[in-house]
Order: structure tokens, then C-alpha cells, then sequence
């Protein structure tokens, strides 16, 4: 029989543990920012429950990059771009930021046009200056994390994390779709060329290159280098579990927007832009879902634009070694998305243009993660299994390959 002390140690260690819970939430952001939310909307609608079977196996992989990212920040004390930089030349170096910063430009053109078509649903307002007020919160919660720390920060994006959530979930309560063409579609298969391009936009707008840069530095600042043996294999314990939970969370979020779609908006030819299918949504569902969805759009893309500014500052101090305030950072990746909104471009076709964009980057980020984790001169006795290794280098060829057919595909036209 359990004694009441015994009871007592085990709630203490329980609620030690869950209060090393946290970065990998911040960085699950990245999993469901207004890119996800148009490619998988778009999967339901055009390809009802087809790709379901996406969602789960970018999920599953997905899980697996951010705790290699995770530990490689707890094992070696640096954030992936300080493990590049130390071993790169400067010319590579240089190249390397560049790329990354692009993609950094892009992850928030995607983000900030997201909030802006949240704002112009919710308010009706220019999306310009819908633009502008996203760009001005993000850098508030910036500052919350720069002047109160990153638990702080954590605590008010996983706030945000369940507000998405909420959002996108209460749909499926609303209209529950089917079983039966749920499970169906989690066996793999496509429907033509344009259902490939999809599943690669879906997977291209999943594994984000600057979620997987930051969640080595959120892991090592927020718990430091701790020293191998057991404080070490506890920290990376609790950060599978971390890891798994946040990919839980950010999977069924995504999973529901594409569940929505396929069981409300299926077979509707005027579902081609996020407005759209708002309209459709609040048609079909009423005004409360459409409500709910937009507010859930405006908490993805306050939230996600915080965080990618977040990473590319974490980015360019790792790789240049140079400090950036806050706002001369907002400012750097905030102005070409105002362009894009103060030119008129299609707002939901910058938004997959960005992913496309987003898609250059992802081997830059993966390629240097998996070799860094399998080096047992830098993991020593956290090394990568071989079979972990195996799994990992499958997991960067498929995602690369996919999103070189995405380029592809969106080049061509095909």
C-alpha cells in the first residue's frame, strides 16, 4: 500500500518535471502557423480525407527533428547555427546566414499575411494595416521575452498555442466527420499531380527550418548544459516528452483544420483563398465557427510571426556572432511582407509562394542537425543510435524530396 509520503514524492517529482516542460511548445508554433492552415484547408477541400495520412507522417517526423534539435542545444551547449558556424568557414558561414535569413523573411511574410487576413475577417480592416498592428504585438511579446525571460514568453505562446487550438478544434465538435473516411485516409496515396503538390506544401509547411534552428537554443537556455550521466538523461527524458506532447497538440490542430475542411467544404468551388474559406465555414457551420476560426488565424499568426523573429535573431548571433536588437529585427523580416500587402498581391498566394521559399531552406537545417547529433567526438555518449541515425536520414531525403518536387511542381505549373 502506498504511504501518504510516497504519494507526496511522486506528486513533487511529477510536478518537477512538468515544470521543465515548455520550449518545445514555443517551437511547435512553427507547426501551426497560417501556412498550415491554408495548405491543409486547401488538402480538405479539394482531396476530402485523402491526405490525412500526410498530416500523421509529418507529425511523426516532425517529432523526431525537434528532439534531435533539443538535444543537440542540452548535450553540446550550443544552438544549431553556433554548431555550424564552428565548423564552417567564414565565406560558408556567410552563404549559410543568407539563406537562412531568407527564410526567415519568408516564414514571417507568411505569419504577418496571416494575421492580417485574420484582422480584415474579424474587422474588417485594410490588410495593410492589419500587417502593421501584427508586426507591432509580435515585437510586445517580444519584449516580454527580452525584458521578463523566456519562461514568461513560453507561458504567454502556449497561451496562444490553446487559443489556435481552440479555434480550429471547435469546428470538428460542431460538425464531426466521419469515421470511417478518417481512417481511410490514413492509408497512403495520392490523386494526381495536384494532390503531390499539396501533401508537399502540407509537409513544407511542417517541418520549418527556423523551429528546427531555435529548438536548440530554447533547450540549452532554458535548462543550460547539464553534465552527462543522470541530470543529463533525465533532461532528455523530460524533453521527449515535451517534444511528444507539443507534436500531440500541434498534430490534432492541424489534423482538425484538414478534418473541417474535407467534412464541411468538400466538393465547394469557391473555396480557393483563407477569406473564402472563412465564408464557407460561417455558411455552412454558422457564425460562431467562422468566428472561432478567424480568431484562431490571428492567435497563429501573432504567435508564429513572434517566434520566427525569435529564431532569426537566434540565427544571425549564432552564425555572425552579432547582436540585433529586437526591433531592428522585427523591422528586417517585417518590411517585405508589408510590401506584399501594400502592392496587392494576392494575399493567399503569397502565403504559397513563402512556402516555396520555405522549401530551399529545410536541407540547410536538417543535413547539419543530423551529422552533428550522429558525431560521437561532439555527442560523446548521446550519440545518435544507428538506428535513430537510419530513421533521421530518411526522415531529411523525404522531406527534401518532397519539397524539391513542391519547387518544382510551383514553377512549372505542372
Amino acid at each position: 500500500m502506498t504511504t501518504l509520503a510516497e504519494e507526496r514524492s511522486k506528486f513533487q517529482r511529477v510536478r518537477s518535471a512538468s515544470a521543465l516542460l515548455g520550449p518545445a511548445f514555443v517551437a511547435a508554433i512553427a507547426y501551426v502557423d497560417p501556412g498550415n492552415v491554408a495548405s491543409n484547408i486547401s488538402a480538405g477541400a479539394q482531396f476530402g480525407y485523402l491526405l490525412v495520412w500526410v498530416i500523421v507522417m509529418a507529425n511523426v517526423m516532425a517529432g523526431l527533428v525537434q528532439f534531435l534539435s533539443a538535444k543537440l542545444g542540452l548535450v553540446t551547449g550550443m544552438s544549431l547555427p553556433e554548431a555550424v558556424r564552428d565548423k564552417a568557414s567564414r565565406p560558408v558561414r556567410l552563404a549559410y546566414w543568407a539563406q537562412a535569413e531568407t527564410v526567415a523573411m519568408a516564414t514571417d511574410l507568411a505569419e504577418v499575411v496571416g494575421g492580417a487576413i485574420a484582422l480584415n475577417l474579424l474587422f474588417g480592416l485594410p490588410l495593410l494595416l492589419g500587417g502593421v498592428i501584427t508586426g507591432v504585438v509580435s515585437l510586445f511579446l517580444l519584449m516580454i521575452q527580452n525584458h521578463r525571460g523566456q519562461q514568461p514568453f513560453e507561458r504567454v505562446i502556449v497561451g496562444l498555442l490553446a487559443i489556435i487550438a481552440i479555434g480550429f478544434l471547435a469546428s470538428v465538435f460542431i460538425a464531426p466527420p466521419s469515421v470511417s473516411g478518417t481512417l481511410g485516409g490514413l492509408l497512403p496515396r495520392f490523386d494526381g499531380t495536384e494532390s503531390v503538390l499539396l501533401a508537399a506544401a502540407m509537409i513544407g509547411a511542417t517541418v520549418m527550418p527556423h523551429a528546427v534552428y531555435l529548438h536548440s537554443g530554447l533547450a540549452r537556455d532554458r535548462h543550460g548544459n547539464p553534465a552527462a550521466g543522470a541530470p543529463r538523461a533525465r533532461l532528455l527524458r523530460i524533453t521527449r516528452y515535451d517534444v511528444g506532447l507539443a507534436m500531440l497538440l500541434a498534430g490534432t490542430v492541424n489534423l482538425a483544420m484538414l478534418l473541417m475542411a474535407a467534412n464541411t467544404l468538400r466538393g465547394r468551388e469557391d473555396v480557393d483563398s483563407l477569406e473564402s474559406a472563412h465564408a464557407a465555414v460561417t455558411d455552412v457551420l454558422g457564425p460562431v465557427a467562422g468566428l472561432l476560426l478567424a480568431v484562431g488565424l490571428l492567435a497563429s499568426g501573432l504567435a508564429s510571426t513572434s517566434v520566427g523573429a525569435y529564431a532569426g535573431a537566434m540565427i544571425m548571433q549564432g552564425l555572425l556572432h552579432r547582436h540585433v536588437s529586437l526591433l531592428v529585427r522585427r523591422l528586417i523580416t517585417l518590411i517585405p511582407a508589408l510590401v506584399v500587402l501594400a502592392i496587392g498581391i494576392d494575399p493567399t498566394r503569397a502565403l504559397i509562394i513563402s512556402q516555396v521559399v520555405l522549401s530551399f531552406g529545410i536541407p540547410f537545417a536538417l543535413i547539419p542537425l543530423v551529422r552533428f547529433t550522429s558525431d560521437r567526438v561532439l555527442m560523446g555518449a548521446d550519440v545518435n543510435h544507428r538506428v535513430t541515425t537510419g530513421l533521421a536520414w530518411l526522415v531529411a531525403a523525404i522531406i527534401s524530396a518532397l519539397n524539391v518536387a513542391l519547387i518544382y511542381l510551383t514553377v512549372t505549373g505542372k
